[in-house]
């Protein structure tokens, strides 16, 4: 019976989004007080209601309620409890309504901390935010119900994947999901502003946070599953420019585009098409990404389902979204005010090539990921876009990127004075060459790569704490959380900078045959491999091995890499053995056994300072978070 309150659920879930979507915008339109405020109890019960279904599903997990199909499919009685949670959101359907729960969860938030915003602002904000609820929650009930009975229920569940038996499966999907969603609030106000047919500063001043926000968490959630991935599959990468990870780093990269766009709208009342058209291209990446992972068009280890009809549904509704989002913005947008004229050499001027960089890049990312699926559908042959396109040419585009990045905050807006600037950040542009030299000629095993990256990070790290000093010296200035944010994200870039470069140009593997006895030496680390015995787990048996790493005679880690079989599906999953510090990671891999004398495969890895990046997106998501929480945005912007 609780499976079908579950679906019972989310059809009156399905009702009520229709209703947030009709009567709060019919009362903004006709400016009729209370249908407008039917809004924010509709919001709070669409909460309600999915959070019911959601528990629902989440209570047949641990009940191990195997009458319920996807139950059976992605659980069984031997999964340690921790993962009969996650397993909610392992597959398809369940990973749907985690997002839908946090489309809702948005939605309330903004009914919560939006009560000093005008009446009609609301009613408009959160009626296209039912729109696209409406959108999820008739996928769901249609076509991707979680909730389907199997008659006779199994007795026995057949497993989750093994692959996603991981602590990092219980962070980086709702990180992820929480930033991908997030930006349905930045579209919301946008489509809402476009539909009062006013954009000014001050509907922009109220979406700021929540894009910082979702932003951010984006950040966190690309980060872990970079970091997961690297740890889990063995192969000690750290970004592969797989389809599903270029699906979640392109809203990144315009969700960027757009902080700084709504930056310059509401300070200066400049760059407001920009603005929309940023707000409606995060979001509808974010959708793409859904089209790309649930459509069966794409192989992938994130890819969930290959149902035709399915991606055909998704399609038809990513259609109708960014179709009439962008028909609205193009009727509304030749009538926006295009704001206050600005120098070649200002402020403005640095943040419209900051927004050109990041959607470019975006938009290679697009066309590297789209191409081989249209050449493919075109018969056209088999295309391959891998590392070397994606790698070279986001290099190139980011380049510039980053020698603008220390500018930005010295310039001046609208006047054109760049005299100043350059004085003050000269000496650190000298500093950033010295240090790209010494690392060049001093740094082992180090190559133009290295001294390169570490240039660009050193100028990007010199020029902000330009910007620091020359604030604090200022009389009367002081330093607002907005200001903080930035000095912090800035940072975070630097940081990753020279994380990337560093580890991609210094990193070292040896595949060796190793017998027990046997030490392999690796910049100047001894592994000593010890050989392998068998180690049971909850619901897997392990081949575990041993190895003794040390340095000049002295023992730092003794590691013991995997190779499991679990005992449900019989899957083998290898479980790389990690030994981190913020200047080198120590990595081995376990691989097949080569004899029957004990000799096995490992794979041993080096690699300097690789921690870094994510160290960087630490600091970029903190600045994130703190700028949302600046005060200015709760005030009403002056006329």
């Amino acid at each position: 019976m609780l499976p079908e309150l579950g679906l019972i659920s989310l059809l009156l879930a399905m009702v009520l989004a229709l209703a947030l979507s009709v009567l709060p915008l019919a009362g903004a339109h006709r400016s009729h007080a209370a249908w407008m405020a039917t809004a924010r109890p509709l919001a709070y019960g669409l909460l309600v209601l999915v959070s019911v279904s959601y528990g629902l599903l989440t209570w047949a997990f641990l009940q191990h309620d195997f009458s319920v199909a996807y139950v059976a499919q992605n659980s069984n009685t031997l999964l340690p409890r921790a993962y009969q949670v996650t397993a909610v959101w392992s597959a398809h359907e369940g990973s749907l309504l985690l997002w839908i729960w946090f489309l809702v969860l948005w939605t309330a938030l903004v009914a919560r901390f939006s009560k000093a915003l005008p009446a009609p602002v609301v009613a408009r904000v959160l009626a296209v935010m039912g729109m696209v609820s409406v959108g999820f929650l008739a996928f769901t009930v249609f076509t991707s119900n979680p909730f389907v009975r199997l008659l006779p229920g199994a007795a026995e569940g057949r497993d989750m994947n093994p692959l996603l038996q991981d602590p990092g499966m219980i962070f980086h999907p709702p990180l992820l999901y929480m930033g991908y969603v997030g930006f349905a609030v930045a579209f919301a106000f946008a489509v809402a502003a476009l539909i009062d047919g006013k954009v000014d500063a001050q509907w922009v001043r109220w979406s700021r946070p929540w894009t910082n926000v979702a932003w951010a968490f984006l950040t966190l959630g690309i980060a872990l599953g970079s970091f997961w991935a690297y740890y889990e599959l063995g192969w000690g990468g750290w970004w592969f420019w797989d389809p599903v990870e270029n699906a979640s780093f392109m809203p990144w990269l315009v969700g960027a585009a757009l902080i700084h766009s709504q930056a310059v709208t509401e300070k200066r009342g400049s760059f407001r098409g920009w603005t929309m058209l940023l707000a409606i291209a995060a979001f509808s990446l974010s959708l793409l990404g859904t089209f790309l992972v649930r459509s069966g068009v794409l192989t992938s280890v994130h890819a969930f389902a290959s149902d035709p009809e399915r991606g055909m549904f998704i399609l038809i509704f990513l259609a109708i979204v960014i179709g009439g989002s962008l028909l609205l913005y193009a009727i509304r947008a030749p009538k926006v005010e295009s704001g206050q004229p600005f120098a070649a050499g200002s402020r403005e001027t640095f943040l419209l090539a900051n927004n050109l960089l990041l959607t470019a890049s975006a938009a290679m990312i697009l066309l590297g990921t789209l191409y081989p699926l249209l050449a493919d559908a075109l018969d056209l042959g088999k295309i391959s876009v891998g590392p070397p396109y994606f790698g070279l040419l986001f290099i190139l585009l980011m380049a510039p990127l980053v020698a603008l990045v220390p500018f930005g905050p010295l310039v001046r807006w609208q006047r054109e004075d760049m005299s100043q600037p350059v004085r003050w950040l000269a000496p650190w542009a000298v500093l950033a060459v010295i240090v790209g030299v010494v690392a060049f000629f001093a740094w082992p095993e180090g190559t133009a790569k290295t001294a390169f990256g570490l240039l660009g990070a050193a100028w990007i790290l010199g020029g902000t704490a330009r910007f620091v000093w020359q604030r604090a010296r200022s009389k009367g200035s002081r330093f607002t959380a907005e200001m903080v944010g930035m000095v912090l994200a800035h940072a975070g870039i630097g940081i990753f900078v020279a994380g990337v470069f560093i580890t991609e140009s210094t990193s070292i593997e040896r595949d060796v045959a190793a017998k027990p006895g046997q030490v392999f030496a690796l910049r100047g680390y001894d592994f000593a491999f010890e050989g392998v015995g068998k180690a049971p787990g909850p619901n897997f048996i392990a081949d575990r091995g041993t190895v003794r790493v040390s340095r000049d005679g002295e023992e730092i880690a003794v590691m013991h890499p995997e190779k499991r079989a679990y005992k449900a599906g019989g899957q083998v999953m290898t479980e790389a053995a990690l030994h981190g510090s913020l200047h080198r990671d120590l990595y081995v891999a376990l691989g097949e056994p080569l004899d029957a004398n004990g000799t096995w495969a490992l794979r041993l890895y080096v690699k300097p300072w690789i921690r870094l990046i994510w160290l960087g997106s630490l600091f970029m998501a903190l600045g994130g978070f703190i700028v949302a929480f600046d005060q200015r945005f709760r005030r009403k912007v002056a006329a």
